[in-house]
């Protein structure tokens, strides 16, 4: 059998989920951006690709930590600072504007849901975009330091290495001599990009709102997450819990794999376009 009736078949069935439980929450992970050039973290079986990322308490705790990450973040943040929304982020915004996708809890930190023109956006992980000091609680725009960073370092701007997710770069040099500055407000303060790290908590407001979403609709539809990690496997099990309906559209195994009502194994993008382009061409025909 060929991919092409495959994709179709997949699509068509996602959108029957969508036609029978309208208005849902959908939970995203790294799977919707992919296609706009940002590498994932696991592979099909839900390993890791790559070195786990940094921990939050090592960040804090050590200066040669904060240096390695700085230095691989000069390098690495260009592939996230220059993605583009990608077809699923589009199609999602485009369900949202016509009723049947009532928000979208996103594991992501590159605000790529927002610059599609989706509205109700819970980013659960925080922006990368951004920064804040640790001391005082000043925020700052993250290019604004990185200029400040290639200012004390100009010898590293050279440097190539491929991205990771997040921001991080497969980069590996010695770091000593990598100068970070502190924040000017409090004088004594840690820049840190305004994301949760491993090891971290997710605000619980961002929590409340999240469960809030997941309580207000009928359905949840979970894509491109293998929910590896809890802070989004949380949200499936309050949703059967529940008794709420669960599809998911990813590519390989998923810790939630026992909760779906539906799986579509389908690549995000055009899977998604396709169900946009049924459902919504629908709808005008019948209007």
């Amino acid at each position: 059998m060929s991919d092409v009736p495959m994709a179709v078949e997949a699509s068509g069935r996602l959108a029957d989920f969508l036609t029978r439980h309208p208005r849902l929450a959908v939970l995203t992970g790294a799977g919707v951006s992919t296609e706009s050039g940002i590498p994932d973290y696991r592979d099909a079986s839900g390993a890791w690709k790559c070195s786990p990322p940094m921990q939050h308490q090592q960040f804090m705790s050590s200066h040669a930590a904060r240096q390695r990450y700085w230095a691989r973040a000069l390098v690495g943040f260009r592939t996230l600072h220059r993605a583009r929304p990608g077809v699923a982020h589009t199609a999602l915004a485009q369900l949202e504007a016509e009723g049947l996708v009532a928000g979208v809890i996103t594991q992501n930190v590159d605000g790529l849901h927002q610059k599609a023109g989706s509205r109700r956006v819970i980013d659960l992980h925080g922006r990368a975009e951004q920064v804040r000091c640790m001391q005082c609680g000043a925020l700052r725009m993250r290019h604004d330091l990185h200029a400040e960073l290639a200012e004390c370092n100009p010898h590293w701007l050279d440097r190539e290495a491929v991205a990771m997710p997040d921001g991080d770069a497969d980069l590996e040099s010695d770091f000593s001599d990598f100068q970070v500055p502190g924040c000017r407000r409090c004088g004594q303060g840690v820049w840190k990009p305004d994301v949760v790290f491993f090891g971290d908590s997710v605000p619980g407001e961002r929590v409340a709102r999240a469960r809030a979403m997941i309580d207000e609709a009928g359905a949840l539809l979970v894509i491109g997450s293998s929910l590896m990690v809890y802070s989004g496997y949380r949200f499936a099990r309050q949703a059967a819990g529940a008794s709420k309906p669960i599809a998911c559209l990813n590519l390989g195994h998923t810790r939630a794999d026992a909760l779906y009502t539906l799986k579509v194994e389908a690549p995000v993008g055009e899977t998604l376009n396709a169900v946009s382009a049924m459902l919504i061409g629908a709808g005008q025909a019948a209007g």
